[in-house]
């Protein structure tokens, strides 16, 4: 009997949920459903869990959430004898069933747990974490991934997500618990009427949406600007949180696109609800150019990100993530110096992917650019070394070419809301101007050169995917190329050895964690960088490129991508 066979057996035996017993009796006799629900577990890494719903080991269900869970209980009981743990979910389906039983197996051993009683964003989490002074918390949301999936996030104490120590540290200790046996559970009303478990009160919710206010700005112009916004959360967490502060910062004409208004973790109009994808901003899209809005806003399920558009000439104008990351920026620096509100030696942060349009713009305002690995916990660390040098004022701003972005030290991940807030305020500011955030952009671009940022993926699913695309980044470090598509490559950089290496300057190191990120540089044209996800079979490349224009720039993109292609044997 195979190894798979045999825990298939063993879950039969021991599952009690009717659901997922179903599930396993329906696949029992095909062998590569059961291989591919038996074949590993579910890795616990510094992003928690992600996987497919579903019965086995290697899928999201209340098994393997409990399992995770107990492994996170030991650990965080080695930081603290009484330790105190934040929960929050979004719409996701199972989402309130995981984040019940999370609380079930926290309380069994000992954490006192706060959990949301309704449905609340990922940055909300991280606010929990901070304002009750908690050792760890939990995020049950899988973000944008389609309904398929659910996800488990794991918070420090910091409010940031886990490194990679305490990851290591945890996974260890999931390892040694038997997924049936060793978990232990409280009754949840036993927990609730005791104590152990604290359902999390409106008045922390207050003090969120406090915090998130307190980073506007220019708090005056929503009252002003007549701004006409369409916002669809994308059958997400987003609705209540971002409409509550949009409204009581004065904007009032906002219409919600209705068929993605409502919590729903099927996402019926948007298979993957990516603010990053045009399919997911359709709905908006079409409503904007029905109603002329000046804005469309649109959040991804747990509402840690946000992606936009105008109508630029009447034609709907997506803005990328790295487009709105130097808006904003700029927005910030402009204002702040405006108002007299810039602190001494002001630090912006950008993940090592993003667009180094930005390192321009903050040299331009005389703002020291910090760089970081992807993953907005080390952004969040930033702004941690900055409070422990008792100066958190120098952060300004921080954000990932993915669609997150965060103003203000009183969370330590990225926050949708906040960053539709401070949108919403630069859009009014703008239209004042006589400009939408498009023409905004076109300026930026007049005065600091066309840059170019692309994100290509490259999915391999399966048992064997993840070893493909691990052997094709070991080539990529040991075959350096020497030119990409004809144009010579000047410097390449291993985020795994900490090395970067130039001609004509060596070797030097980057002072950055180790991470599995290979960059090539092509000198004034820009970079290429390759990375693996780290919570999908996915191989990501980042093109940044800069040229005079946008024709220039689509074709060295179209001819490095080929040279990409090639290398992926496509």
């Amino acid at each position: 009997m195979s190894k798979e066979q045999a825990e298939l057996r063993r879950w039969l035996e021991e599952v009690t949920d009717p659901e997922l017993a179903a599930e396993l009796v329906s696949i029992r006799n095909e062998e590569k459903e059961v291989h591919e629900r038996f074949y590993r577990s579910l890795e616990f890494g510094t992003g928690g869990l992600r996987g497919e719903l579903g019965a086995g080991t290697n899928r999201m269900n209340i098994y393997t959430v409990r399992q995770a869970t107990q492994g996170f209980a030991a650990y965080l009981l080695t930081q603290n004898k009484t330790p105190s743990t934040a929960i929050s979910y979004d719409s996701r389906h199972k989402s309130d069933v995981f984040a019940r039983e999370t609380a079930r197996v926290l309380a069994a051993n000992g954490v006192k747990v706060y959990l949301y009683p309704h449905l609340m964003p990922t940055p909300a989490l991280s606010f929990a974490v901070l304002d009750r002074h908690c050792e760890g918390g939990v995020m049950v949301t899988a973000s944008h991934n389609p309904a398929r999936y659910n996800g488990y996030k794991a918070y420090a104490a910091d409010g940031a997500q886990i490194s990679g120590h305490v990851a290591a540290a945890v996974s260890e200790e999931i390892e040694k618990t038997d997924i049936f046996r060793d978990v232990k559970l409280a009754d949840f009303e036993e927990a609730l009427a005791d104590g152990r478990i604290e359902y999390i009160d409106d008045a922390l919710i207050e003090r969120y949406y406090a915090a998130v206010m307190a980073q506007a700005l220019r708090p005056e112009l929503g009252k002003t600007a007549g701004l006409r916004l369409v916002y669809t959360p994308l059958n997400g967490s987003g609705l209540v949180p971002v409409m509550t502060v949009l409204k009581r910062m004065g904007h009032t004409d906002i219409t919600v696109v209705p068929e993605q208004e409502q919590p729903n973790g099927d996402f019926p109009t948007c298979p993957y609800p990516n603010p990053e994808i045009l399919e997911a901003m359709r709905l908006g899209l079409d409503l904007c150019e029905k109603l002329e809005a000046d804005l469309l806003l649109a959040t991804d399920p747990d509402s840690d990100r946000v992606g936009t558009a105008v109508l630029q000439n009447g034609t709907p104008r997506l803005i990328s993530g790295n487009e709105m990351g130097a808006l904003l920026l700029d927005y910030i620096c402009r204002t702040r110096l405006e108002l007299h509100k810039m602190p001494e030696k002001p630090v912006a942060v950008r993940s090592i992917v993003s667009t180094t349009m930005t390192d321009a713009i903050a040299a331009h305002y005389g703002v020291e650019m910090r760089q970081v690995l992807t993953g907005f916990k080390y952004i969040g660390e930033q702004i941690a070394h900055l409070e422990a040098e008792g100066h958190p004022e120098r952060f300004i701003f921080g954000f990932e070419e993915s669609y997150g972005y965060l103003v203000g030290g009183y969370v330590r991940d990225k926050d949708a809301v906040v960053a539709s807030m401070l949108i919403c305020e630069m859009a009014a500011w703008y239209k004042g101007q006589g400009k939408n955030l498009g023409e905004a952009l076109d300026d930026l671009y007049a005065q600091y050169g066309f840059y170019f940022n692309k994100v290509d993926s490259y999915t391999f699913p399966g048992s064997d995917g993840m070893a493909k695309m691990a052997t094709l980044m070991e080539t990529l470090r040991t075959e350096l190329p020497i030119a990409i598509a004809g144009r010579p490559v000047t410097g390449h950089t291993d985020y795994e050895a900490g090395k970067r290496y130039e001609d004509g300057e060596g070797e030097t190191p980057t002072g950055l964690p180790s991470s599995n990120v290979m960059e090539f540089r092509l000198g004034k044209e820009g970079s290429l960088v390759a990375r693996p996800s780290g919570t999908e079979p996915k191989l990501k490349f980042y093109y940044s490129l800069r040229a005079a224009d946008r024709p220039t720039a689509e074709k060295a993109y179209g001819e490095i991508k080929s040279s990409v292609e090639d290398w992926l044997g496509l």
